[in-house]
């Protein structure tokens, strides 16, 4: 893991500080009640597991269930205690409002019902009770004196989703319940009513008995089963009701005109620039709108690519209004596709850095055929040449409508799988009207027949970004090598001066494992890699871009905990198109469903 340290580029005088927000308003857990009620819920975690795990050490448990392997205690109302106070510790710290509310309605009657419970004198004696009446008063007073630090939003359709989930699951429950009852009972004679009875009382009780039912008598595993089945229903509904927001507020006409005025004066600074122009991204602007920060929640996770648009000096700004919008709807902030400049300012703000790869940059200039370090492209592109393949240059406004119209039905056609792929380095709308500066390489056949396309985004004013990447698979071997070669041999007739190509993942790895003196965790760590590489073109990919002896630049994963890494790793992951998770708001009202059609549809994206 690498670490970017808060320093001014080279250059470049240092962002006012004035604009950066005060500690107690970013996401590190500081002292005070609110913090008191985080470590209150995680002692209570450890507490509740050590007495599972001593619960069958004890001897009235043996006692109460001797010849068995497991008690419904620890299978279930145990361990739901201790994933649920667990929880409740992650949602506190992240100071959601709906948390608070939940913590206090279960606290208040808790508290009551301890003070009830001492003054009746049964329980004064025990020194035990005491000890839980003053922990759970402090608790309480706690949370009231941190009220107004648990100010995260939840998603306006929480409620009613939780509510469907709890009708669907009961009801898919029940049935489950119900028909194993009715498979394992072994007293003859029980009425289809009893079985229900005694299905859905161990789902809201978890523990009952089955000596209250003279009709049923069902073998252990079966009530485990159905407590388990209870238990899982019982987190998913929590889970549901403090969803975060899912941050439906996408570009507007009048944002991506601000964008592209950013990218016209600005966009010079990064190769991804152009790609924040995605409408399924949101913008968060700096206080002079000099700056923005382009980003899509997913799963929770604010993720911005790239670095932000505009004038560096205003990046701070733009920063803490992105930091101060996740604080309020506790989403958790990270940044895939960072360049170095973009993560020392990121670093400012608490950020912390992962080198994620390198991004391959050709320069016009130092490009040439001769050598054998490019004999492989050379051949290729001779092999190509000989065969008839011919290369035609156009900017996409050039490209007439039917002919376009051929081009993305071909591209649709090669793509590889249903998914689309790519987030930090793809437009995500080959063809569209608004994008007419963008540069589509398209390669013939000796027929004339269209079996290859370059799709290229706009890089300032003399560079191109590489957006979409697709062949006809039933065509001969070297198209693309064929194609950027000649794009860079006319790139000064189309205003070119440098391209970036694609991502090389965690290119450094296979780099240095192959020198002299590579130690074993690198070559392990490189045997890691070449063995995912059969699934995903990490190794591949790496050395199709290093063919053209390009120049490497980093490109950084930023986050702020390490402990979210997993989090941020999985919506990076769905963002990219590598990962498809069921939508829950599909069980919704019609708002939501209206909400999801009014979406601008997705177009061709990149896949390469």
């Amino acid at each position: 893991m690498s670490t970017l340290r808060a320093r001014p580029a080279p250059g470049r005088p240092s962002a006012p500080r004035q604009e950066s927000p005060p500690r107690a308003s970013r996401g590190r857990l500081g002292p005070g009640a609110a913090a008191a009620t985080v470590w209150y819920l995680r002692v209570m975690a450890l507490l509740n597991l050590l007495s599972v795990v001593s619960a069958s050490f004890r001897d009235e448990v043996r006692d109460h269930n001797a010849g068995q392997y497991f008690t419904p205690y620890l299978a279930t109302a145990g361990l739901v205690t201790v994933v649920l106070a667990c929880f409740l510790a992650v949602v506190m710290r992240r100071r959601k409002r709906a948390a608070w509310l939940f913590n206090m309605a279960l606290a208040c009657p808790l508290l009551l019902l301890y003070a009830l419970a001492m003054t009746s004198g049964q329980y004064r004696g025990h020194g035990f009770n005491w000890f839980s009446l003053v922990l759970t008063a402090l608790f309480v007073a706690a949370l009231v004196a941190g009220r107004r630090e648990f100010r995260a939003r939840g998603d306006r359709c929480n409620p009613g989703l939780a509510l469907a989930v709890f009708a669907g699951g009961l009801t898919a429950t029940g049935v489950v319940g119900t028909l194993l009852v009715n498979v394992t009972n072994t007293v003859a004679g029980a009425s289809l009513g009893d079985q229900i009875s005694y299905a859905l009382l161990r789902v809201v009780t978890l523990v009952p008995s089955s000596d209250d039912f003279d009709a049923v008598a069902t073998p252990r595993w079966v009530d485990a089963v159905i407590n388990v089945l209870a238990a899982l229903l019982f987190l998913l509904v929590l889970y549901v009701c403090f969803r975060a927001p899912r941050g439906r507020k996408l570009l507007t006409t009048e944002d991506e005109e601000q964008l592209r005025a950013l990218l016209d004066r600005y966009g010079e600074r990064d190769s991804l620039g152009y790609f924040a122009l995605r409408r399924d991204k949101a913008v968060v602007w700096s206080p002079s709108r000099k700056a923005a920060v382009t980003y899509r929640v997913v799963g929770g996770v604010t993720l911005a690519s790239g670095d932000p648009l505009g004038d560096p000096e205003a990046w701070p700004g733009a920063i803490d209004q992105w930091l101060r919008q996740a604080r309020d709807h506790a989403w958790v902030p990270a940044v895939i596709g960072a360049g170095e400049e973009a993560g020392t300012v990121y670093a400012r703000h608490g950020f912390d850095a992962l080198e994620l790869g390198d991004e391959a940059i050709v320069e016009r200039a130092g490009f040439t055929l001769e050598g054998r370090a490019v004999r492989s492209v050379r051949q290729a592109h001779n092999r190509v040449r000989r065969a008839g393949y011919t290369v035609r240059i156009r900017r996409q406004r050039e490209i007439p409508p039917e002919e376009m119209a051929d081009l993305l039905d071909r591209a649709d056609r090669w793509r590889e799988g249903e998914v689309e792929r790519g987030f930090s380095m793809a437009l995500d709308r080959l063809g569209d009207p608004a994008d007419g500066c963008c540069l589509v390489v398209e390669c013939h056949d000796v027929g004339g027949a269209l079996r290859a396309v370059l799709s290229f985004v706009p890089w300032g004013c003399r560079g191109l970004s590489l957006d979409v990447m697709r062949r006809d698979r039933d065509a001969d071997n070297g198209l693309v090598e064929f194609m950027v070669v000649e794009l860079l041999q006319r790139a000064a007739q189309v205003g070119v001066d440098r391209v970036s190509l694609n991502f090389a993942v965690f290119r450094a790895v296979f780099e240095r494992s192959a020198r002299l003196g590579a130690g074993p965790v690198l070559r392990l760590w490189r045997a890691v890699l070449s063995f995912f590489s059969r699934w995903w073109q990490i190794e591949s990919l790496y050395r199709a871009n290093a063919k053209y002896r390009p120049v490497w630049k980093p490109r950084y994963l930023l986050f702020e905990k390490s402990s979210e890494l997993p989090r941020v790793g999985l919506a990076c992951a769905r963002a990219e198109g590598f990962l498809a998770v069921p939508a829950l708001h599909g069980l919704v009202g019609w708002r939501r469903r209206r909400a999801d059609a009014a979406e601008p549809p997705l177009h061709l994206g990149s896949a390469a």
